[in-house]
């Protein structure tokens, strides 16, 4: 399979998609970009990553980190290597000593979890040519780009309010009542406030 490198260019909502995000890939050495669709809350936690926001508490990436860390394993890459069905699908390529295996995982969490080791991001060939899009830029949109690329501007600011409604979202999807009852009565305190 032949893979082509990609990194993030941007992150933005799209309401049409139910309060979902478009994840915006772009091909290193060429014009080709890939968007995505993903959710909040793998939104906020690439958005959080790339910011250098850190939690109070390890939010679900980075937990994932600390457990490959403290088992001394490390993410080779992640690499978007199917489109099925309109889904798109993802393998994480993890090291062990000098093994490496690829685990199954959404696009979303494979990149999440590439942005806190620093870890490259592939597309499959066959899966950019299906479903990637031509840039149509020009030199000073290509340089202006690359600076924002390489200063890590922050693509994505979710307010407080939002964060809070994230989190809420979390704590109910974990079936964490307890949790997601005391993050509804901070949301309606800070709704109060302001």
């Amino acid at each position: 399979m032949e893979k082509i490198a990609v990194e993030i260019l941007g992150l933005s909502s799209t309401p049409s998609h139910g309060g979902a995000y478009a994840l915006l890939l772009k091909e290193v050495n060429g014009k080709r970009q890939l968007p995505i669709i993903i959710g909040a809350f793998e939104a906020s936690s690439i958005a959080m990553e790339m910011e250098g926001v850190k939690p109070p508490r390890p939010l679900t990436h980075d937990l994932i980190r600390n457990i490959l860390e403290n088992l001394s394993l490390n993410i080779v890459d992640v690499t978007i290597n199917e489109l099925r069905d309109g889904t798109f699908y993802a393998k994480i390529s993890v090291e062990n000593l000098s093994q490496v295996i690829e685990i199954d995982s959404r696009p979303s969490d494979a990149i999440a979890i590439a942005v806190r080791f620093g870890a490259p991001i592939y597309v499959a060939e066959e899966v950019i040519n299906e479903a990637g899009l031509i840039s149509e830029e020009t030199e000073d949109d290509e340089e202006e780009e690359k600076s924002v690329v390489a200063k890590k501007i922050p693509i994505l600011k979710l307010s407080e309010l939002e964060q809070l409604e994230l989190k809420l979202q979390k704590f109910i999807e974990d079936e964490n009542y307890e949790q997601a009852a005391k993050m509804r009565d901070e949301i309606k305190k800070f709704q109060l406030r302001h």
